[in-house]
């Protein structure tokens, strides 16, 4: 009997095996930042830190150099770490598993499991500091992601790799609507990240909003608020890196991200940490360097694509504050929730006059559009008069526009209303869209 051998993952080992071992010591600790000497690491390396009394051992990241001294980032709680502890290089970046095992698995921001279903099965790893790729390597975005949610797939219809912000202020329905588009989303897979939110969040999310179905064939990355800020940024980079894997492989992914404001955040706690000067609303340059990095590095490749849905907690419900309105640049699109409609009870709450879908006149037939448009007409023509109609002041028969979109509204409102567990297919969607306003175009 003859045995082959794959002498590939030895040759690999080999490579990343290091003899030389680099060790220093703690000088100081601020903060969150460390500050070592004795060691020669670059920037983003991992070196792991031994207490004095041997019996914990922390992971920190290299964030810069002071003088002769080198400045790191723990990647956890700091405890029982001193002057004087041990500091040992690795000699690589940070890397995360990735895989098919990773499908139905609940993972940290550093890409270890945080449920009960044991080990990840993977031996393939990368590293998380990817790069966007190259603008004429993306392939042109064709085909329209049915969502399930009419309100999104009539007037803001999704390309598949298109990258879409949702922007709304704090208990507006952002994750109820990303729990939407995660059960419901014709894709291949879902990998979601959920940024520094609360920790009681997490379980609500999976059970209620993704459920055991949208589960299956998701990957759930998770950086609670109370982790320490680089890990919380990890998150994101390792949820896009395992995303990033899917893609490259040819499958349709569904990208998620709560939130993008909890990861500039992080950004902000680091760059003051390290010394950066604080501009608008104390956010540090590097945040503003940091988003299009991130954000870029989904989308269109040459086999497969991801499709991204980034939510941006508004503070004060101010679009123009300094995240929102650098997010909302960057991206393919932006979906608004608004307060007003999920005061009145309108779930999902868009608000569909504020908000666009700037592939959508690439993947959408000429007939779609002139209904889409005829919609929105209908519903600014309502908004612009609804005051005097609230107040009983307008008479009918004054503006036959008017009469037009007062008529409309209820059906256009059932239209847009839908249920959490209620997902339309794509053709009914637009049937139903023809029907209510097919016969005033």
């Amino acid at each position: 009997m003859t045995f082959v051998v794959n002498w590939d993952s030895f040759h690999q080992t080999l490579a990343d095996t290091f003899t030389l071992v680099r060790r220093g010591r703690v000088t100081q600790v601020i903060g969150l930042t460390l500050e070592a000497e004795g060691i020669h690491a670059q920037i983003g390396e991992i070196c792991t830190i031994t207490s004095a009394d041997q019996r914990r051992r922390l992971l920190a990241e290299v964030m810069g150099f002071r003088d002769d001294r080198t400045l790191l980032m723990p990647l956890g709680e700091i405890n029982g770490i001193s002057p004087g502890s041990a500091v040992e290089a690795s000699g690589s970046l940070f890397k995360v598993p990735v895989g098919h095992a990773l499908l139905g698995r609940v993972v940290d921001g550093l890409g270890r499991p945080l449920d009960d279903k044991g080990p990840l099965l993977t031996t393939n790893q990368v590293t998380v500091d990817g790069a966007a790729p190259p603008p004429l390597g993306r392939i042109p975005i064709k085909q329209p992601l049915e969502t399930g949610v009419r309100a999104i797939d009539s007037l803001l219809t999704v390309g598949k790799g298109q990258r879409m912000g949702i922007f709304a202020g704090s208990g507006v329905g952002k994750s109820t609507t990303l729990g939407m588009i995660a059960r419901h989303a014709k894709a291949d897979i879902s990998v979601i990240a959920l940024i520094g939110e609360r920790g009681r969040e997490v379980q609500e999310f999976i059970d209620r909003d993704l459920g055991p179905e949208g589960l299956a064939r998701s990957v759930v990355v998770v950086s609670t608020s109370d982790q320490p800020a680089l890990v919380r940024l990890k998150g994101a980079w390792v949820a896009t890196s395992i995303a990033e894997f899917f893609r490259d492989l040819g499958h349709d992914v569904v990208f998620m991200m709560d939130s993008v404001t909890r990861f500039a955040m992080a950004q902000r706690e680091i760059g003051l940490a390290i010394g950066e000067p604080p501009t608008m609303k104390g956010y540090t340059p590097s945040v503003f360097a940091l988003l299009p990095k991130l954000l870029e590095r989904t989308g269109t490749g040459q086999k497969g694509t991801i499709t991204g849905f980034y939510t941006v907690l508004v503070e004060s419900d101010d679009l123009t504050e300094p995240v929102t309105d650098a997010v909302r640049s960057i991206l393919d699109g932006h979906i608004v929730l608004s307060r007003d409609l999920a005061a009145q009870n309108h779930y999902p709450a868009i608000q569909v006059l504020d908000s666009v879908s700037r592939v959508m006149p690439a993947i959408t037939s000429d007939a779609h559009r002139q209904l889409a448009a005829r919609l929105r007409d209908l519903l600014a023509t309502y908004h612009d008069a609804r005051d005097l109609i609230n107040i009983g002041a307008y008479a009918e028969g004054t503006n036959p526009q008017i009469d037009q979109a007062i008529a409309a509204m209820p059906a256009i409102l059932s239209f847009l209303r839908q249920g959490a567990n209620e997902p339309t297919l794509y053709p009914e969607t637009l049937e139903r869209l023809h029907q209510i306003v097919g016969h005033t175009i």
